[in-house]
């Protein structure tokens, strides 16, 4: 005799429901684009709490920078490739219906004899208005994209952005500052370097400068130099050159109360080589504190592996390879001039400053701790 088959076998499961994703208010939403000399990055936020909720992300090596330092112009390669990058931003924001945002493009259209040219055929062929910002602003917006990693505990500040095309350093003096307002005072700069009276105690700008060399425009001056080692050193010495005129260049700076910020990919790519990571983790990195030794190390071993193996090195990645000697080699010139036992790494920039900056002159971020 068969067995009987079971009550309600055969019947179509029930199926479990997962809420779809509440779908955000387009009157919440922010955008902020980055074209530097490298990379085309853009992020579109929401407000939450202090910070923002990231709602959609675009990055890509366009490489807009490529051929500039001999030329003077944006080539035509270049430019289609940056334009093809653009039309995927102008669908994500339409996508979104995003309605404030900020667009801005950096040193290789600064530098181009071309560059507004460029900016005009963007806007006819994208719609998007991008605006070539001056060096000071895009100072200023690295350094309030870096304010949640500021320690309560520091007194001088340094911190760090290496562009492909430039690199800004701003040193902030916050000893005058009470200790938990710190980095809320970094976060007040928003409104300039030397804003205007306020009740709340400031963080002093003591100097800044934007040095024409970033990761591309420095390998591209050295790109005759055979030798790996002589061409690492060179691309030191250099860049620590162009330093003479930083005022803090000239003084010694003691350890205890010292932190510098570093924003670029060098700095994110040199602590996933620190921690022996195969495949990049941002909340591994963002954050991350390192000393003037442990990224010593690092480097040392780029110089080891010589440019055969740092091409198969899964840690550098192959966007990353072809720059992250001269990125290095910036990053020691300044941890020799100012070695350090808290330098804080940044998976932020430019974007997260237009963000920020957004966010707080609407008055939309809640004044509380980071």
């Amino acid at each position: 005799m068969a067995p009987r088959r079971p009550k309600g076998a055969g019947a179509f499961p029930k199926p479990v429901e997962s809420p779809a994703p509440k779908i955000p208010d387009p009157s919440e939403l922010y955008a902020a684009l980055d074209l530097g000399t490298n990379s085309c990055r853009m992020l579109i936020a929401q407000p939450k709490g202090s910070q923002f909720h990231v709602v959609d992300s675009f990055s890509k090596s366009v490489q807009l920078g490529s051929g500039l330092e001999q030329s003077g112009r944006l080539s035509r390669s270049s430019m289609a490739r940056t334009i093809q990058a653009m039309r995927i931003c102008s669908q994500k924001l339409k996508r979104h219906k995003v309605t404030r945002m900020r667009l801005v493009a950096t040193e290789a259209c600064r530098r181009a004899t071309n560059g507004a040219g460029f900016i005009q055929q963007v806007r006819r062929e994208t719609g998007l208005q991008l605006e070539i910002i001056e060096p000071e602003e895009e100072a200023r917006l690295a350094v309030i994209s870096c304010a949640p990693l500021v320690s309560t505990r520091t007194d001088q500040l340094l911190v760090v952005d290496i562009g492909g095309g430039s690199t800004e350093l701003v040193w902030i003096d916050l000893t005058s500052v009470p200790h938990r307002e710190r980095p809320r005072a970094i976060m007040r700069l928003h409104a300039g370097f030397h804003p205007p009276e306020s009740p709340f105690p400031a963080a002093k700008v003591v100097d800044w400068i934007s040095v024409p060399l970033g990761v591309a425009t420095l390998r591209d001056q050295f790109r005759d130099v055979e030798d790996d080692s002589a061409r690492f050193a060179l691309m030191s010495w250099f860049f620590e050159e162009s330093l003479a005129e930083f005022a803090p260049y000239k003084d010694e700076q003691a350890r205890e109360g010292f932190q510098i910020v570093g924003t670029s990919g060098t700095v994110t790519t040199v602590a996933a080589s620190h921690l022996g990571l195969k495949r990049y983790d941002r909340t591994k990195v963002d954050g991350l504190r390192m000393t003037s030794d442990q990224i010593d190390k690092v480097i040392r071993g780029y110089l080891e592996l010589g440019q055969e193996g740092r091409r198969r090195d899964p840690r550098i990645g192959q966007d990353r390879q072809a720059l992250i000697m001269s990125g290095s080699a910036i990053l020691q010139a300044l941890l020799r001039c100012w070695p350090t036992d808290r330098l804080s790494v940044a998976d932020r920039g430019l974007r997260e400053g237009l963000l920020y900056a957004q966010m707080s002159a609407d008055g939309v971020l809640e004044d509380g701790p980071f």
